[in-house]
């Protein structure tokens, strides 16, 4: 075996490594290079039984804890994961893609971030309140099933795991096939740190099978996933039978308003760049750019310098935007939605289906203008590096517009003035709104409406969807 081949022969279960019922494995492969880096263990519906008798046990002391040990662990894990950040980033780059020096401030530093802001959260959820002659108490919801994605790994396996542990539940975590090299480091991490055992159990495996049993099985009192909105409803009705709590965060096609009064360079450039970040593959993505008639030509001259500014390339290199698309299939999915937006007569003004790298599973940086909203580029979730621009003659067409999707997911709006943005923005149907260039906040719900999901991760809203609500009347 290659030397260089990151191998894990066990999965992570009841606080050992634990080798699985099966003897299949998941290879991961490097999307710059289309090579094999490393193998995991595919687990099987034996383990997934296992993993999640091993929480249902851990439940009750784990629970019972004190609130001010569950905050010591927390911080125990931040302080290992800020002495790896380095290796952690350059193991997502090498299975995900992303450039490098991204995926050190995006994919790490921001998730450790948001897991410091839960350090005082469990003292919180501890609070007693009294409402009339009721005391009303949070309790551990109980077992939770965390489904991840690829596309941001270690960020929605720490918006998950990091509510539920100050919340005191239990948890069995199955990452993406994709990128699972993070989760198995992070496991190790864990480990090292003394959580007890029970507490946090790792397994892999397809969705279709070990997803599945995970969100059916009933001592699983939650499920909470991320990724497509086609596997999302798959995953609810798996739950359904035994009527426990499904929290997702699923699709989107996030529009950006720009304001005819706007800084609009400032805007289109803080649009494209949103777009092409980490390949197009964010579930926010504001892929379709809202701009009015009267600036439609300046609008795509700085569409166009904005996308020349965007280098393709080897993730290792520190001067590349971009990288590839995560996987050979994801690429030929994008690539299908770019000739979908030619046959229904968009204007290619960027990028196309070319090959821009012998190597690697890239996709040019791609801008359609001519869109209208009912195109199928302009409705359905493309999860590649594709930007509509689409004209608008008032603020109430282009309201309108912004809300004329199946998602609701994130939005944005670039205005003259932060209180004219903002007035735009109350009346956009999304889970969060983003005004003239905003940064994302870890201490704020996150979550999307209509079929972009339902529940909120982090902040104290986070972790209220892995409690129940007791009230004792006196």
């Amino acid at each position: 075996m290659d030397n260089n081949l990151i191998s894990y022969e066990q999965l992570y279960i009841n606080g050992n490594w634990t080798s699985s019922h099966g003897n299949r494995k998941i290879e991961v492969i490097n999307p710059a290079t289309e090579e094999v880096i490393g193998f995991v263990p595919e687990a099987t519906i034996e383990d997934v039984e296992y993993a999640i008798q091993a929480a249902k046990i851990a439940l009750p002391s784990w629970s019972a804890i004190s609130a001010s040990l569950r905050s010591t662990y927390i911080k125990r894990l931040v302080e290992e994961m800020k002495s790896q950040q380095d290796l952690m980033a350059l193991t997502i780059t090498k299975e995900l893609g992303m450039p490098l020096h991204f995926s050190h401030d995006i994919q790490v530093v921001g998730p450790i971030e948001g897991l410091e802001t839960y350090i005082d959260i469990p003292q919180q959820l501890e609070e007693e309140k009294n409402n009339g002659n009721s005391i009303i108490y949070n309790e551990a919801i109980g077992v939770c099933s965390l489904i991840c994605p690829w596309n941001y790994p270690l960020h929605q396996l720490i918006g998950k795991i990091a509510p539920a542990l100050a919340a005191g539940c239990t948890m069995v975590v199955k990452p993406a096939c994709e990128t699972p090299l993070n989760a198995f480091l992070l496991a190790k991490m864990i480990d090292k740190i003394g959580l007890p055992a029970g507490v946090f159990n790792l397994i892999t495996g397809p969705g279709p099978t070990v997803g599945e049993a995970m969100c059916k099985h009933p001592d699983v009192d939650l499920v909470s996933f991320t990724g497509s909105t086609r596997a999302g409803i798959q995953i609810a009705k798996a739950a359904a039978n035994t009527v426990k709590r499904v929290c997702q965060e699923l699709g989107g096609k996030s529009p950006l308003i720009i304001t005819e009064e706007a800084d609009i360079e400032a805007a289109v450039t803080f649009g494209v760049q949103d777009v092409m970040l980490n390949s197009g593959q964010t579930c926010t993505a504001l892929t379709r750019m809202l701009v009015p008639v009267s600036c439609y030509e300046e609008v795509l001259l700085h569409a166009k310098n904005a996308v020349k500014e965007i280098t393709l390339g080897d993730p290792l290199d520190t001067q590349n935007f971009m990288g590839p698309m995560s996987s050979q299939k994801q690429k030929e999915i994008v690539l299908g939605y770019i000739k979908k937006g030619i046959e229904e007569g968009a204007t290619l003004l960027t990028g196309g289906t070319d090959n821009p790298l012998a190597k690697g599973f890239y996709v040019s940086p791609t801008i359609f203008s001519d869109v209208n909203n009912s195109m199928v580029i302009a409705q359905e979730e493309i999860f590649g590096p594709v930007l509509c621009i689409i004209p608008y003659e008032t603020l109430d067409e282009a309201i309108n517009i912004a809300n004329d999707s199946p998602f609701g997911l994130s939005a944005a709006v670039w205005g003259e003035s932060q209180q004219q943005a903002l007035t735009i923005a109350k009346k956009i149907k999304a889970g969060q709104v983003y005004v003239n260039g905003a940064d994302f906040n870890y201490q704020a719900p996150f979550g999307g409406v209509k079929q972009s999901g339902n529940g909120r991760e982090w902040g104290i809203a986070g972790a209220m969807e892995y409690i129940e609500l007791k009230s004792i009347q006196l």
